[in-house]
């Protein structure tokens, strides 16, 4: 059975990512891109499915021993867990170095003290733990081959096969360091080089500290903005600049429900937003590659604007379902491609249009086709931003007017026209101005309830949505305007856990399930922190720094997030990790630093 979500850990290359147990199980590998096929999918399934783990040997009928201590070693990617046995402590540092070549996963074994007994336990299961490869001998190496893939298994220590496992047994004493390395290389093509490991791993942390130097956020909660901050990095995939929304998918925003969903996509929504926080803290040319991604993906074709691509700018992600895969705790189906893919989601004009803006106002060099870019999508959005949509959330339900992508869409045009102002673009700016206005109109009229003294969810609703925060954090109204303060009150009222963490919206109300799911879900992580942020610019600072402390105490012990809280579990819940979470942490850190609203 897998761990708990917030048992694992992140490891990767900026192509692919690993997640590491606590007991020093690698249970979800995908090689050699993101939305590849795993080679490890015990996550979902059971040691049948693939895994890879590495500690102190154990009895056969007990549970492997967890890891006493882990960290990732100062502020890069590189994991150390150790363990204290009665025989003695050891260290394994787990990494995945930057690609010059073939794509590799590390693991270095050290004896701190005493002489202790390891194993290392492999087996490789392509396919999402479907099809068992031919695992044989290559010129002494170990290779595993299925169709179009090869995995190649390096070590110094003595392997064995057994039970369709392969297997290492030995002890090491302070000093020793014995190393395993796993490589991928499609089947047809040569071996790929030998690894070196120590000098990998001396690469591995010459990157990440002088990525980590460009940052230039210096306040009370440096630590946790560097590690969000390393793990957005880490969901970049650096052949284009695509970000992925997390490594994962499937893990379930309910345990034992339906809502699984694949993430290893770039949503347009979240790279907006992470790009929005790489360019506040220094990182300059991630923003770049982002927006040329971006020009990529979408191309000439604007009015067929999809809210997510491949991370190549893929259009077709169709949806399937793994029924050989049980599920995370048995949260079935296991969903692979994501149907949402095609829906309408007007807000999403605005994320991009903001993030452009953003580019654009922060100095980054000019490209005159983003400029055409935002021009062709305020085109479109004058033709359809009265339509009804699935919103923000990807509702499976029927479309709506949801408030929050008319806010979204005033924000796209807001923000062409101060383009057009600059003098850096040219358009029809007494058309839009008053474009802009009748969206604001339409919004104030139509998406506000004046006896509750809240904005809603959709048109003519009385549901409430936490899209709404994000209203004075747009400038669609100031902080001050009474109907601001007013949902802000209202979302905490109606939408708060007894922890004080903020739902999405009602799962079940009115209309019995507004997104057209069975089912619960946790507090949405970046709600709660967008609570935060509206409460500090309201003038509620310490009630925002309260906020914002308690929401980085349900990060675990490596500073990670996943995409929600489960208030009755006590547990995070859904991918893993997740860029969405990560993103408003950095943001809220920012404005809490500034207006002084911290502790210490």
């Amino acid at each position: 059975m897998a761990g708990r979500i917030e048992d694992y850990a992140l490891i990767g290359d900026m192509q692919t990512a690993a997640l590491v147990c606590r007991d020093g199980t690698v249970d979800w590998l995908c090689l050699p891109r993101f939305d590849s096929h795993a080679i490890f999918a015990g996550l979902l399934g059971t040691e049948e499915h693939g895994f890879w783990r590495l500690g102190p040997a154990h009895a056969a009928d007990a549970e492997p021993p967890t890891a006493a201590r882990r960290t990732y070693r100062g502020d890069s990617l590189i994991l150390e867990s150790e363990w204290d046995t009665p025989r003695g402590t050891v260290r394994v540092t787990d990494f995945m170095p930057p690609r010059d070549g073939a794509p590799q996963l590390i693991r270095i074994v050290e004896g701190v003290s005493g002489r202790v007994p390891m194993r290392s336990a492999l087996r490789m299961r392509f396919s999402y733990g479907r099809v068992v490869p031919w695992v044989h001998k290559h010129e002494g190496r170990t290779v595993a081959v299925a169709g179009p893939d090869s995995v190649w298994f390096d070590t110094t220590a003595e392997t064995y096969g057994k039970s369709l496992t392969t297997y290492a047994d030995f002890t090491v004493a302070p000093g020793d360091r014995i190393a395993f390395t796993i490589s991928w290389e499609p089947s047809h093509k040569e071996p790929p080089a030998l690894p070196e490991p120590e000098q990998s791993l001396e690469a591995t942390e010459n990157f990440w500290r002088e990525w980590v130097e460009h940052c230039t956020y210096h306040g009370p909660y440096r630590e946790a903005v560097i590690r969000s901050l390393i793990t957005l990095k880490a969901l970049t995939y650096a052949p284009t600049g695509g970000i992925v929304a997390a490594p994962t998918t499937s893990l379930p925003e309910d345990i034992g429900g339906v809502r699984n969903w694949d993430y290893r996509y770039t949503w347009l929504r979240d790279a907006a937003i992470t790009l929005s926080s790489l360019l506040r803290t220094g990182y300059r040319e991630e923003a770049r590659a982002w927006r040329e991604w971006l020009l990529r993906a979408v191309a000439g074709d604007p009015e067929n604007l999809q809210i997510m691509y491949g991370i190549a700018g893929e259009r077709e992600l169709g949806e399937a379902e793994l029924d050989w895969l049980p599920g995370y705790e048995n949260s079935a189906p296991v969903r692979v491609g994501n149907g949402a893919a095609h829906q309408l989601q007007l807000d999403v004009y605005g994320e991009v249009t903001e993030a452009l803006h953003l580019a654009h106002m922060t100095g980054l060099a000019r490209n005159d086709y983003a400029s055409l870019l935002q021009l062709k999508l305020i085109r479109y959005l004058e033709d359809h931003w009265d339509e009804p949509d699935e919103g923000i959330w990807e509702v499976r339900g029927p479309r709506r007017h949801f408030v929050h992508s008319k806010v979204m869409a005033w924000v796209a045009v807001d923000r062409t026209i101060k383009l057009i102002e600059s003098g850096d673009a040219d358009g029809p700016l007494e058309r839009w101005r008053e474009l802009r206005d009748d969206i604001h109109r339409d919004v104030c009229e139509k998406g506000y309830d004046k006896e509750r003294n809240t904005f809603t969810q959709s048109y003519g609703s009385r549901e409430l949505d936490a899209s709404l925060l994000l209203i004075p954090q747009m400038g669609f109204l100031p902080p001050d305007d009474k109907r601001v303060i007013g949902t802000i009150e209202a979302i905490q009222r109606e939408l708060s856990t007894p922890d004080g963490f903020i739902l999405r919206y009602p799962t079940v109300g009115e209309h019995e399930g507004v997104d057209g799911l069975p089912g619960d879900e946790g507090a949405f992580l970046a709600c709660s922190f967008w609570m935060a942020d509206d409460l500090a610019m309201i003038g509620r600072v310490d009630e925002a720094r309260k906020l914002f402390e308690k929401l980085l105490s349900l990060r675990n012990d490596l500073g990670l997030l996943a995409e929600e809280w489960d208030p009755r579990r006590k547990r995070q819940v859904g991918n893993f990790p997740q860029a969405f979470s990560h993103v408003p942490l950095i943001d809220t850190a920012l404005r809490l630093t500034a207006s002084g609203a911290y502790g210490g």
